[in-house]
């Protein structure tokens, strides 16, 4: 074979694997519009007015609009650290409306390794849990005089039973809850280190319940602190 026809037949594949990769990439822009598409028709079953307001930040959608006369937000969170054994997807649920609360109280489950999506590991200062609190919970604030209504917060997290919830936030601006949607195939993963996270698409239930544990809580610590006063 002549260096001449070596050289083209070099050059084919090399075009050819090009095409391949761009065919790739297109296709797979195409499949993750598709997905977006299908996740905001879901939301605004729940949240009617729910608008795309994400700032470009790589794995990190975020939706906002008005639930029951409360500003709410929902965002979903692809978290690769190499911290973590496989990467995750998260989906943040939150009130934006004031809270009586005098600081951050950040409640964190087996907080083991950094997350993308909490400022936990920032917080300065851990507070004791009082009764109620699950075995695997840390909690910690940015105040250390602060002092929380534990005993009421203890009393609405019943959904962290369930073993999928990872945080719970509370500031004076609002409240949130951290749920893992899916973690990465493991064996795509593992070979092609790829976070390919199958049909984990929420559904409008999960993003309602959500809803409805975020702002139970907002209005009972609210109650009590009109009634306190």
């Amino acid at each position: 074979m002549s260096e001449l026809t070596s050289a083209l037949l070099a050059g084919a594949m090399i075009l050819a694997l090009v095409l391949h990769l761009v065919r790739q990439a297109r296709a797979s822009r195409n499949r993750a519009s598709m997905s977006l598409a299908i996740e905001q028709d879901r939301i605004r079953t729940v949240i009617a007015d729910a608008a795309n307001v994400s700032d470009g930040t790589a794995g990190v959608i975020t939706w906002e609009g008005s639930w029951n006369g409360q500003h709410v937000q929902v965002r979903t969170i692809v978290d690769t650290l190499a911290t973590r054994k496989l990467p995750a997807r998260w989906l943040s649920v939150s009130i934006t409306e004031k809270v009586a609360v005098p600081a951050t109280f950040d409640m964190m489950m087996r907080p083991g390794s950094p997350t993308t999506f909490s400022n936990f590991d920032h917080l300065e200062h851990t507070l004791p849990k009082a009764p109620g609190f699950p075995a695997e919970a840390v909690l910690r604030t940015d105040r250390r005089a602060a002092r929380f209504p534990q005993g009421l917060i203890a009393s609405h997290i019943g959904i962290f039973a369930e073993g999928r919830a990872k945080e719970l936030l509370i500031t004076p601006n609002g409240v949130r809850i951290v749920w893992l949607l899916a973690e990465a195939e493991r064996a795509r993963y593992g070979v092609f280190r790829q976070a390919e996270f199958g049909d984990a698409i929420f559904d409008p239930a999960l993003i309602e319940r959500l809803l409805m544990a975020v702002s139970a809580l907002r209005d009972a610590i609210n109650k009590s602190e009109r009634q306190a006063a």
